[in-house]
C-alpha cells in the first residue's frame, strides 16, 4: 500500500459532530442573556454581575429549554431508587447546583418521577454524564451512556434492582 505525499487513503472520513445550538460567530462582548442573566465575557457563558451590559441575546441553555430539545436523558430505574428516591434526588441536584455555578450553560431541564423510574433532561451533555457518574458512584448498580451520531446528544442509563 502507497501512502504517498498525503497519508493514508482507506481511512473512513469521520463526520463532525452537529450542534445546532453553538454560536455560529463570536457574540460580542460581553452580552447578557435576557432570561437567565448569564453573561458572556472573555468567550464563555459566566454568572458575572457587569454593571449597564447593552448587548442581549439568548444563552444556548435557554434555547434548549424554550424549544425543549435536551442534550442529555438521564433514565434511573430500579427498586433501590424506589426505596432511595429523595436521598438520590437531593444528589442530583447538589451535582447541578455546583455544575451550574461554575458552566452556567449545564443544567436541568425537568425531572419527571415514576413509580421506580425517574427521567431527567439536561441542556449539556457534561452534566447528564456527571450526574451519571455521580449517582452510580455514591449507589453503584448499572451505568450506561452512549453519544448520539454525528449529534451532541448523551443518554445515560442507571439500574439497580
Amino acid at each position: 500500500m502507497d501512502k504517498g505525499q498525503y497519508g493514508r487513503k482507506d481511512r473512513l472520513i469521520q463526520q463532525k459532530r452537529i450542534d445546532a445550538y453553538e454560536e455560529k460567530q463570536k457574540l460580542p462582548d460581553p452580552t447578557q442573556c435576557e432570561q437567565c442573566k448569564a453573561v458572556f465575557t472573555g468567550g464563555r457563558w459566566t454568572w458575572n454581575i457587569l454593571p449597564d451590559i447593552s448587548n442581549k441575546s439568548i444563552c444556548p441553555a435557554c434555547q434548549r429549554t424554550n424549544d425543549n430539545f435536551p442534550a442529555g436523558y438521564i433514565e434511573l430505574s430500579g427498586t433501590f431508587l424506589k426505596h432511595h428516591k429523595d436521598e438520590i434526588h437531593n444528589l442530583i441536584k447538589n451535582i447541578e447546583e455546583n455544575e451550574k455555578n461554575q458552566h452556567p450553560i449545564e443544567r436541568i431541564m425537568d425531572i419527571t418521577t415514576e413509580e421506580s423510574k425517574t427521567t431527567i433532561t439536561t441542556t449539556g451533555i457534561h452534566i447528564a454524564r456527571r450526574i451519571g457518574e455521580a449517582v452510580n458512584k455514591a449507589y453503584q448498580g448499572n451505568l450506561d451512556f452512549s453519544y448520539g451520531d454525528n449529534e451532541k446528544i448523551i443518554r445515560v442509563n442507571w439500574n439497580r434492582d
